[in-house]
């Protein structure tokens, strides 16, 4: 098993779906987790986190809102003493078809999927760099991949994460921080339920494996990319996307 004992991460998106498994994960194993969400939307994240034993703490914050994003690896610091790991996942749809598409749905998914990630690696890069090293996984998806009809503003803010890593991990591997990207396929989780039961069978269809992902698969890439095992891995895209995507 996987040991991340001693370390601090950021996981940002955490109150449901992927973020929660990987903040549940990494706590498992040996991570102190501070899960960001808006309002107090991470309390049973934590809670259930805290009742198997493990270390967790709620952090209410909107991604968005830049000024107060880039504050909190900062408080992380004076809190805890470091930050090891960031996760950013939190994330938004709006869908539309581009010829239909309102600028401020265009605007909110940039904001939030890619603009938020940039917040947050800077601010966090200072005391990663200060401790001469680090873990920032990026969540991008298949959709920045391949596309997706009328996903046009979610598929460049995937791709955008995609660029935005690989830049990153160049310019920081020097100071042994690593950056890398998890590319999620078709994941079972509130997203994809609302595709309902004939929707889910036709997307597995076309899914290699047979089957959509489970919030468990990215959780597991994403605690061993954070891991000392993962230490000569940076700037990669790792897919779990059950060769939806090759």
């Amino acid at each position: 098993m996987l040991d991340l004992s001693g370390k601090v991460a950021l996981v940002t998106g955490a109150s449901r779906g992927i973020g929660r498994a990987i903040a549940a994960r990494l706590a498992a194993q040996g991570a102190t987790v501070i899960a960001a969400a808006r309002g107090d939307h991470a309390k049973d994240c934590v809670a259930e986190i805290t009742g198997r034993g493990h270390r967790a703490e709620p952090l209410s914050v909107d991604v968005t809102d830049a000024a107060t994003l880039e504050r909190v690896p900062g408080g992380i610091v004076e809190r805890h003493g470091r930050l090891d790991i960031l996760i950013s996942n939190a994330g938004i749809t709006r869908d539309q078809l581009l010829m239909r598409m309102k600028r401020d749905d265009w605007d909110a998914v940039i904001a939030t999927n890619l603009t938020a990630t940039f917040v947050l690696a800077q601010a966090a890069m200072r005391p990663m760099l200060k401790q001469r090293g680090g873990r920032i996984i990026v969540i991008s998806s298949v959709v920045g991949q391949m596309g997706n009809p009328g996903q046009t503003n979610y598929a460049a803010s995937k791709a955008g994460l995609i660029g935005f890593a690989k830049a990153l991990a160049r310019e920081v591997a020097s100071r042994g921080i690593t950056v890398n990207v998890i590319a999620p396929g078709m994941i079972e989780t509130d997203m994809t339920r609302a595709l309902g039961e004939k929707g889910q069978v036709d997307w597995a269809a076309q899914i290699p494996l047979g089957r959509l992902g489970r919030v468990d698969d990215v959780a597991a890439a994403a605690c061993f990319l954070a891991s000392d095992e993962a230490a000569y891995i940076t700037g990669h895209v790792l897919a779990v996307n059950g060769g939806m995507y090759m």
